[in-house]
């Protein structure tokens, strides 16, 4: 039988909900100095699922000074700031400029393509939230 995280017990269902939030976090720590990583999407991630395993720190990333407004306009409103859609549009349009430039197969930028276009599309049709 497969398991998955529904069918874990309490404690190892809370430790796949932490290890999932520290990894999101990581990510959207590190998106926030790389620009090639988007940083809101991995922060809302790690907010959820730290509300799924620690309160606590759930608590800790929304009174964040520097993550907690992203993760406050997208669960109350679905909002994201401008300044922030414009970073991700251009950073995924750098990434797949950079596909084109290191010569990535045809297949593969197709498929990079529609998925970037598709998430792109995602932040644009989103609120406007503060700057």
């Amino acid at each position: 039988m497969r398991e998955t995280a529904h069918s874990l017990g309490p404690g190892l269902k809370r430790l796949f909900w932490l290890c999932v939030g520290g990894i999101a976090l990581a990510l959207g720590a590190i998106g926030a100095v790389l620009p090639v990583l988007p940083t809101t999407p991995f922060v809302i991630l790690a907010a959820f699922a730290f509300g799924q395993s620690s309160p606590r720190l759930q608590a800790w990333l929304e009174n964040s000074e520097t993550f907690g407004p992203m993760i406050l306009e997208w669960r109350d409103h679905g909002a994201i700031a401008p300044r922030y859609k414009v970073m991700a549009v251009t950073m995924m349009a750098a990434a797949f400029v950079l596909s084109l430039v290191l010569g990535v197969k045809p297949l593969v930028l197709i498929i990079q393509a529609v998925c970037l276009s598709g998430a792109a599309l995602f932040v644009l049709s989103r609120p406007n939230g503060p700057s």
